[in-house]
């Protein structure tokens, strides 16, 4: 019986698992030190709603029927647009941070598949460019000033044309130069692209390129934007 006793204690105890409350409540953490003013906007949301609903309970006789429904769209409108103001507020932390784009395209859904680690690196001035694959071919983007990593992109995309000469390669340049997607809208801009292959033509492109391979030369230490990236599934609630 002592035996079992000690084994019990040494166990490792698996982690608790986070509720989706703890989670929305991070958001809102998160979103209120960057954005003091979202807790009275997430109250006029709410509030403004519950006011509407009582007014046409009013109008039609059920006050106290509308009110009811009211309350969870009021809710609902709320969540949506914490959700909105967390994402802004994550992009916020990691902006100007090498990496930043990878991070945001972790947030990327729909099938779309990126590297962890860039595929061309500039170690003296940490421009970067990153390679996806989806159902819209393979996209690469990069990380840094338009007149550095245009040349950077051209080198990449001739470098996977040779491996897969009939896959559309789109280009992407991340910043906030003319011509560039900025750093809110980069996974909008990736998720818009228009699909041409079918799942098992983007699975056998993915395979191709990773036996391409890359640089494989890691983002500099010191800064981890991958652990800052926008949890959408949390602010949602899910």
């Amino acid at each position: 019986m002592a035996r079992n006793s000690s084994a019990s204690d040494t166990a490792p105890s698996k982690p608790k698992k986070q509720r989706w409350y703890h989670q929305v409540w991070a958001a809102y953490q998160m979103t209120r030190k960057q954005d003091p003013s979202v807790t009275w906007l997430l109250l006029g949301i709410f509030v403004g709603i519950v006011l509407v609903g009582l007014a046409a309970g009013f109008l039609l006789g059920h006050p106290v029927y509308f009110t009811i429904v009211a309350v969870p769209f009021g809710a609902l409108a709320a969540m949506y647009m914490l959700t909105r103001r967390a994402e802004r507020a994550a992009y916020t932390q990691i902006e100007g941070q090498p990496g930043a784009a990878r991070a945001a395209l972790g947030t990327v859904r729909g099938g779309w598949t990126f590297e962890d680690e860039p595929v061309a690196v500039n170690a003296r001035t940490q421009d970067f460019v990153f390679r996806g694959v989806g159902r819209p071919g393979v996209v690469l983007v990069s990380e840094g000033p338009a007149h550095r990593v245009g040349r950077m992109l051209d080198d990449e995309r001739r470098r996977v044309a040779r491996v897969l000469p009939n896959v559309p390669i789109t280009l992407i340049q991340m910043g906030d130069g003319e011509g560039q997607v900025a750093l809110t809208k980069l996974s909008r801009a990736v998720s818009k692209l228009k699909p041409k292959l079918t799942k098992p033509e983007a699975a056998e492109v993915g395979k191709r390129l990773k036996a391409l391979g890359g640089q494989r030369m890691p983002i500099p230490k010191g800064i981890d934007p991958f652990k800052t990236r926008p949890d959408r599934k949390g602010m949602r609630g899910r």
